[in-house]
């Protein structure tokens, strides 16, 4: 997915006003909000990092590895018991990879802030290999998830690499967390980058990946949450960067659902904030990859909060020319100055939304259910920068 340079990034927070209107929309909707809160722990739902054997890390030497990749290699391959690496208050600069072969890893961000803990690295496509070549997308990964049932909770994966800083470059894709393992849990996470942020993909065509996003935030201009994977955003804030334009600042999603699957991704009881002119960025297009051109790409927006810098078109085709009207990308009962309702944005019917749940999207043939209720409808709280 190839775009041209755009300036650097804005490192936007939301205003006080946006926020007070946004939580205000969200109680009118559903007669319950909670602004200001940060993600809750529900009764009878244990906290993901609260079990297992520990693992501490510190930047200052104090913990048991002062690296993240060095607590991951010291997890033992093929384990059944869970395993929490606990990280503490720092940056930490370096690219991680959790393995196939290493399931049931918790990540935890010590201080419960997310924005204390930062795993981050800064390659894009095509920034040179050592050895020749360049990396690629799925190279230019910050953070590779594979391992089955990982967890991360309460802090940032970033890929910090920028455009302008690099203007020989012109395969500008930068992913912070690319993911292939199933049944992930990411709770209170912040993702941050410009093109191609974060990559919910999976092994392979007919390898599921299940991954459940809860109370995240996550940030950047083109195509920042794309991929083949069965993935549920729930309450959580799609952060639009404004790349300088008065007409194109860009895509949310871009899916590439194998064909076949019934499920791609699902942003449910969640806001698209921006402080871009208003119709200037698209919810998604559709990404048919060369190498899998029978692509099915599927992405439903419902009972979520869209800001103003929503384009009235909605979604439009890829560069590789793909109608996005031949796939499923649709939306149901939005809300907020960007909800519109025009045959450029398709409406799922009520009956058949009924079936698009979190729970539905998840629960694959064993019956995965990560899902935890919360009263009411929730508030996209500003966790930007």
């Amino acid at each position: 997915m190839r775009i041209s340079p755009t300036p650097r990034r804005a490192r936007a927070v939301l205003s006080t006003v946006l926020v007070g209107l946004l939580a205000a929309a969200l109680t009118t909707a559903s007669g319950t909000a909670h602004a200001g809160e940060g993600p809750r722990h529900r009764p009878g739902h244990p906290s993901p990092g609260a079990e297992g054997r520990v693992i501490t890390v510190a930047a200052d030497g104090s913990g048991d590895h002062t690296g993240v990749q060095a607590a991951v290699d010291a997890v033992p391959a093929r384990s059944a018991e869970r395993v929490t690496i606990r990280i503490g208050a720092g940056v930490y600069r370096e690219p991680v990879v959790i393995p196939a072969d290493k399931p049931n890893i918790t990540l935890l961000g010590a201080t419960g802030d997310p924005r204390d803990v930062v795993i981050t690295y800064d390659r894009a496509s095509g920034t040179p290999r050592p050895g020749g070549g360049t990396y690629g997308t799925s190279g230019s990964a910050s953070v590779v998830i594979s391992g089955d049932g990982t967890h991360a909770r309460d802090l940032t994966f970033e890929n910090s690499w920028l455009r302008e800083e690099h203007p020989d470059i012109t395969a500008t894709q930068a992913v912070a967390v690319r993911t292939t393992g199933d049944r992930l849990v990411f709770d209170n996470v912040r993702f941050l980058g410009h093109q191609d942020t974060l990559y919910a993909n999976s092994p392979d065509e007919d390898t599921p990946s299940r991954q459940y996003y809860r109370d995240c935030y996550v940030e950047g201009d083109v195509d920042f949450v794309f991929g083949r994977g069965t993935a549920v955003f729930d309450g959580c804030e799609f952060r639009s960067l404004d790349r300088g334009s008065d007409t194109d600042n860009g895509y949310v999603t871009a899916p590439s659902t194998p064909p076949g699957q019934e499920f791609g991704f699902l942003i449910t009881r969640s806001c698209f904030t921006s402080d871009a002119p208003a119709g200037t960025v698209y919810l998604g297009r559709p990404w048919v990859p060369s190498s899998s051109p029978d692509a099915e790409p599927r992405v439903l927006v419902r009972d979520s909060w869209m800001g103003r810098h929503l384009r009235e078109e909605g979604w439009v085709a890829m560069s590789s020319g793909h109608d996005w009207r031949r796939f499923q990308m649709r939306e149901y009962r939005n809300f907020g100055p960007g909800a519109l309702v025009t045959e450029d944005r398709p409406q799922m019917g009520r009956d058949e939304a009924a079936g698009h749940t979190a729970e539905a999207y998840l629960a694959g043939d064993d019956g995965w259910d990560p899902v935890r209720e919360r009263p009411g409808r929730p508030v996209c709280t500003a966790r930007g920068r």
